[in-house]
């Protein structure tokens, strides 16, 4: 598919797997993870073409590609698995939170995958399995630690004591952090999605070149809409030859304010004795400067930061399955509690 596959090394009798789905959004996954965290198979089809031309996902297109991938990313999941179906103990599927419609296609297809061999089927929380992207090989994270969970649609501060889930500290009061980075990257002529876009072009800018607003709310939530609007009127100021002459400056300098924010919350959190240890997961944790910003952090894998089918089966691990055939009534949900 459209995106690098990451695998462990396989060996014969791998022992009870799990098959994952995950189609919250834009990327239909699917993967098998053996109980004690080692990937075997971790298939991702992205929509970013596909949604590129409305600069953002569409929730209905987004459904009917979902549909359409479903089947083939499952059996290509499995091909390089080296598995069948047989081999498969557990169906893990995310529930939600995500797009309505994109999350009922993962669900049905789960319930039909769970319910032919009469497997049991667990419902993940997505949040939870960015979180879990961490508790699988080569380097499994132990709990307890401070996550900041920073992607396209969630930004929060999570108190991780056990692995079988968290406790929210701090979310965001409006935008997340990886919605900041779209709209930056479309206000600035990027394109979508234009997280890794406008990563790309803050490394040949100069961060200080302006002094964008980093918003300080109580206690740790997040605040990011203030900073979009800054750099709308930024952009607005220029005409377009001195726009094309400090695109770059505006990119580094609006990354660095996004940054700092998400820096200054976690490590305040840090600081008030939530936890010793800090983790960064979630796509926007791909990001180069986040990334070098928290050195000692533990950070997701570059290829588990954005969706992926790996992390939902590894949160599964540590989730109540539901048995044969209860599951049928099992309805997605669009919003985190």
């Amino acid at each position: 598919m459209e995106k690098p596959d990451r695998e462990a090394a396989r060996v014969a009798g791998a022992g009870p797997l799990i098959l994952g789905l995950e189609t919250s959004c834009d990327e239909t996954a699917a993967a098998l993870v053996t109980r004690d965290g080692r990937i075997l198979s971790n298939v991702v089809a992205s929509q970013a073409e596909l949604h590129a031309r409305y600069g953002g996902v569409v929730p209905e297109v987004a459904s009917r590609r979902h549909l359409e991938l479903v089947t083939p990313v499952v059996e290509e999941a499995l091909a390089r698995g080296k598995k069948t179906l047989h081999d498969v103990e557990t169906v893990a599927v995310t529930r939600g939170p995500g797009l309505i419609g994109a999350l009922l296609i993962g669900v049905s297809a789960a319930k039909a995958l769970a319910w032919s061999r009469r497997l049991p089927l667990v419902p993940v929380d997505h949040l939870h399995g960015h979180v879990a992207a961490l508790y699988l090989d080569p380097e499994q994270v132990e709990p307890p630690f401070l996550c900041l969970l920073a992607s396209g649609g969630h930004t929060l501060l999570l108190e991780v004591a056990e692995k079988s889930g968290f406790r929210v500290l701090g979310r965001t009061l409006d935008d997340a952090a990886g919605e900041a980075f779209d709209k930056g990257a479309r206000l600035l002529g990027l394109g979508y999605p234009g997280g890794a876009a406008l990563d790309r072009l803050a490394r040949m800018g100069d961060p200080e070149a302006y002094r964008f607003p980093v918003a300080r709310v109580p206690g740790l939530d997040f605040s990011f809409s203030g900073l979009k609007t800054a750099l709308v009127y930024a952009v607005r100021g220029l005409d377009a030859g001195e726009l094309e002459r400090r695109r770059a400056d505006l990119a580094a300098s609006y990354q660095r304010a996004i940054v700092k924010a998400l820096v200054e919350q976690t490590l305040a959190a840090a600081k008030s004795g939530k936890a010793s240890r800090i983790a960064v997961v979630g796509g926007v944790a791909a990001n180069s400067e986040l990334r070098s910003a928290i050195p000692d952090a533990a950070l997701a894998p570059l290829d588990l930061c954005t969706d992926n089918a790996a992390m939902i089966a590894s949160a599964a691990r540590f989730t109540p399955a539901t048995p044969f055939p209860e599951y049928l009534a099992l309805d997605a949900y669009a919003s985190a509690a």
